[in-house]
């Protein structure tokens, strides 16, 4: 069975960081493109980030030169560096497998929240 949990979501105000980790079990992660995604009240869930097998990455224009998405795949994880947080940032955000052509694995998301 398949499982991605995500862990270091929290309370933090404007400007400060946070480090999302999400890890894995019943399945390697090494071998497929991991994403980040986010969803705020009201708004669809957007992608955040994303990092391919061999390690390259990709943001949304919103969090790029903020955000650091990267990958340890011998610990079977993925993390998520977030520095100068907004409120705009604020958000539930999962972690996501990604499989060509089938749904992937999602984890059950972990609340930021930034506010003064």
């Amino acid at each position: 069975q398949v499982q991605l949990v995500e862990s270091g979501g929290g309370i933090v105000q404007p400007g400060g960081s946070l480090r999302l980790s999400c890890s894995g079990s019943g399945i390697r992660f090494s071998g497929y493109p991991m994403v980040w995604y986010r969803q705020a009240p009201g708004n669809q869930r957007e992608l955040v980030a994303s990092i391919a097998p061999g390690g390259i990455t990709e943001y949304t224009s919103s969090v790029k030169g903020r955000f650091t998405i990267s990958r340890d795949n011998a610990r079977n994880t993925v993390s998520l560096q977030m520095n100068r947080l907004r409120p705009e940032d604020t958000a539930v955000y999962y972690c996501h497998l990604q499989l060509l052509g089938r749904p992937g694995y999602w984890g059950q998301g972990t609340q930021v929240t930034v506010f003064s």
